[in-house]
């Protein structure tokens, strides 16, 4: 089963979406934007930058959990994926996002 995007509306009336793999697993998330139409100008810039490997940027958290961001060409963050409990695990997820984004489909669940 392909990837997908899943654009949701958050309780505060901002969009964001999800990047699932085909197993539905949640491989990236988005920030929360004002507008649905800079949600779908988001997906399109990670299903552009995914291929990239300069994009990513791994990180580590507080708790010294990897996780890595996608950076757009301008170095905006486009989405940020799940702590991982390894540094494999994250690049697992890195190639998971590659595979995923760019011919991901659209699931707009929001009303309007």
């Amino acid at each position: 089963m392909a990837g997908k995007f899943v654009v949701t509306k958050t309780k505060s009336g901002k969009f964001m979406f999800n990047l699932k793999a085909g197993n539905g697993q949640i491989i990236l998330t988005s920030e929360q934007y004002n507008e649905k139409a800079s949600a779908l100008h988001g997906i399109e810039s990670v299903k552009k930058n995914a291929v990239v490997d300069a994009h990513y940027e791994k990180k580590e958290s507080k708790n010294k959990e990897p996780f890595f961001v996608l950076k757009a060409g301008n170095g905006e963050i486009i989405g940020t994926s799940e702590m991982y409990s390894s540094v494999s695990g994250m690049e697992n997820g890195i190639q998971s996002v590659k595979t995923n984004a760019p011919d991901a489909t659209v699931d707009d669940q929001t009303a309007g």
